[in-house]
């Protein structure tokens, strides 16, 4: 039917990598969220530009933080 609009089932649909990172880090901050996902761009001078400049460039760093964005919005934990 015309009209009709398919929604993704796909929790990342339409969100950027720089939405999911600021998500993140506003709802846990840095310190929080490096216990979380252990990765350099979260532990030496973390912020949301040169996190996504590493994520951009190392697909399972981003899978990872992908994978607890996912997490953290099936147990309600993001603001």
């Amino acid at each position: 039917m015309e009209g009709d609009v398919q929604k993704s089932k796909d929790p990342l649909h339409g969100l950027t990598l720089e939405m999911i990172v600021k998500h993140l880090e506003a709802s846990y901050g840095w310190e929080e969220l490096v216990k979380h996902i252990a990765i350099n761009c979260f532990t030496s001078n973390p912020s949301v530009q040169s996190s996504l400049k590493f994520l951009r460039k190392t697909p399972w760093a981003r899978t990872k933080v992908e994978n607890f964005y996912k997490y953290s919005l099936r147990h309600n934990k993001l603001k």
